[in-house]
């Protein structure tokens, strides 16, 4: 049986990150994940300056887009189109690319190994199915992490209200606009679709919403999605089919503590509110659970944005699914939410 002091279950951004702390901060970790590095991950594969800052980026060796513009469309309810650009400083990657990185920097021992059984022994230590033997646990294996089924199920149950369902695809292709952009409630879609361009010639399309109030189905919206891209000639042709995931937006509160087992990233169920952002709340995450086991920090699930949007956040998930917003988050909004919500309110949007 391999012993361990901190073995973690994936090795996705939520993972590396809890490793890389944990070996800046002298402690070896190992992670199990059922997949070779590097392996396809779909996602849009947003990265905030947050991140970018905090994972010291200046010298990523893969590729990586700087997106200076994001382009958005509001659908009123009456489908009549609201359209306007904002200046930013975003970034974008591909996580077949950025995920071993992030794993290779992490330094960790890596073992290709899919978890199915974990049980707790005598000593309070966690053996996982017979192989593995540790004294802090770390599920990092995403929505559906079999640390989270074990220890949190029932004391942090999941909300289906709260259930993102997303389909999108990646793949080589030759735009022309590298521009972002952000189409939200297009023929009553409680979410959005993107169009996403990376380095290197990899475009990534999609959308995601609320799975309990989609109508008719997601597979039809993507199909009037892909129409739209045609006809304003972002994409020429498309014969693939698109792959669908599902995951959870962050909710109030939130325990991924049980003693000297944690969760970090999608396990948590972390992904930011407004736009369903996953990879900026696992890497924090990750590195705060690491603070705990080295008894450097204290944890505060507080110091992670709620929000991909500070300023406008609470605001787009109030128009995403109001019933979603009131029941779950109803945060008071700040002066600039509210000038906003009065001038959409106006155009007909709300």
């Amino acid at each position: 049986m391999i012993e361990r002091e901190v073995i973690i279950v994936g090795g996705g951004p939520g993972g590396s990150s809890t490793a890389l702390r944990l070996s800046l901060l002298g402690i070896p970790s190992t992670i199990l994940d059922k997949s070779t590095f590097p392996r396809v991950k779909l996602c849009a594969g947003w990265i905030t300056p947050r991140i970018h800052s905090l994972l010291k980026m200046e010298h990523y060796p893969y590729g990586i887009l700087e997106l200076r513009k994001i382009n958005f469309t509001f659908y009123t309810k009456k489908q009549k189109e609201i359209s306007f650009s904002a200046k930013t400083k975003q970034y974008s990657i591909r996580r077949y690319e950025f995920d071993h990185w992030l794993l290779e920097m992490s330094r960790a021992e890596f073992f290709q190994h899919q978890v199915k059984n974990i049980e707790v022994d005598e000593d309070g230590y966690f053996v996982i199915d017979n192989e593995y033997r540790a004294k802090f646990l770390v599920g990092a294996g995403g929505t559906y992490c079999p640390v989270y089924r074990k220890f949190f199920h029932e004391q942090n149950p999941r909300s289906k209200e709260v259930q993102i369902a997303a389909l999108e695809i990646e793949f080589p292709y030759e735009y022309q606009d590298q521009n972002c952009y952000l189409w939200f409630f297009e023929n009553g879609l409680p979410g959005y679709s993107w169009y996403v361009p990376k380095a290197n010639g990899y475009l990534n399309i999609g959308i995601g919403a609320f799975s309990h109030f989609v109508k008719p189905s997601l597979h039809w919206h993507f199909d009037h999605f892909i129409t739209k891209l045609k006809k304003l000639k972002l994409l020429n042709h498309f014969e693939q089919e698109p792959k669908g995931h599902t995951y959870y937006l962050r909710e109030k509160t939130k325990n991924i503590q049980n003693h000297r087992v944690f969760l970090v990233g999608d396990a948590a169920g972390l992904a930011t509110f407004d736009l369903g952002e996953g990879i900026g709340p696992a890497i924090e995450s990750g590195f705060q659970v690491a603070g705990v086991i080295a008894k450097h920090d204290a944890l505060n699930l507080n110091k992670i944005p709620f929000s991909s949007n500070q300023d406008f956040g609470r605001l787009f998930s109030f128009l995403m699914n109001q019933e979603v917003y009131e029941r779950f988050y109803a945060f008071p909004w700040n002066w600039k939410e509210k000038v906003v919500y009065a001038i959409l309110k106006l155009l007909q949007i709300v």
